[in-house]
């Protein structure tokens, strides 16, 4: 006759050990979400925003101008060959003259405040043997894709442009960067100027105005639970789905040049 074995279950100390162990490997997998997400952020700031920025201004080494501006009588703007020199300017205000239009590759990023004629970043820098950063693909360096929060995939796009004096988000030549998810936005804001503010420094968000001085900032509108297209209101939370698409932001980048 066989020996009789008891069958016994899990202790509470064994049940508590494993629960434990469950729990640090949730953790450990949300918090490795966060740091992939965080060095995604990093590489667009290092791999793609800041290489445009050399491309600028090598641009303007080489040439003396800036993109799009006309060498022999230079406007000191992007585009600056297309302004209209005829233009009145009464008392040397020029708040009230047009601008030229933006320089984009091929074609008007989405949410730009100008209409962008079709002149290619790719023609300005081929001219001047300058390599562009690789972007997304060859014919579109001017563009990076990534993943949102959600994990649906979103377009930073770069496009340059002059804005007119007393522009909200800052006047003179800046680099136009659209498809910005509000943390990316956040994110890009605190490396470049120190702190995520929508109104001050040299990374700015398009629209929102300079206000007082000696006030504090604010924050940018809109963050991740709002969906594409919504309208954010400053400051509270939207009603967007885990499988939707998260509201993008459009940022203006102060060039030196």
């Amino acid at each position: 006759m066989g020996v009789k074995l008891k069958q016994r279950g899990f202790t509470l100390v064994e049940m508590s050990i494993v629960l434990v162990i469950i729990g640090l490997i949730l953790g450990a997998v949300s918090i490795g979400k966060d740091l992939q997400r965080n060095a995604e952020y990093s590489k667009i700031k290092q791999k793609f925003i800041d290489q445009w920025v050399q491309v600028y201004n090598a641009h303007y080494e080489r040439a003396g101008v800036v993109i799009g501006d006309d060498q022999a009588a230079p406007q000191l703007m992007v585009n600056g060959a297309a302004y209209n020199t005829g233009t009145t300017v009464s008392g040397g205000n020029m708040t009230a003259v047009t601008a030229p239009t933006g320089i984009c590759q091929g074609s008007s990023a989405p949410g730009l405040s100008t209409a962008i004629t079709n002149l290619t970043l790719h023609t300005y820098m081929d001219r001047l043997g300058i390599r562009m950063p690789p972007g997304r693909a060859e014919g579109q360096e001017d563009r990076y894709v990534y993943l949102d929060t959600n994990g649906n995939p979103q377009e930073v796009q770069v496009c340059f442009q002059w804005n007119l004096p007393a522009t909200a988000s800052g006047s003179g030549n800046v680099m136009v960067i659209t498809g910005l998810t509000p943390d990316l936005a956040r994110v890009l804001d605190q490396m470049i100027d120190g702190k995520p503010d929508a109104r001050e420094g040299v990374f700015r968000q398009q629209g929102v105005g300079n206000g007082t001085a000696g006030s504090a900032g604010i924050e940018w509108l809109g963050n991740n639970s709002y969906a594409q297209d919504a309208t954010p209101v400053q400051a509270t939370t939207g009603t967007n789905q885990d499988e939707e698409q998260v509201i993008t932001v459009v940022a203006h980048y102060k060039m030196n040049q």
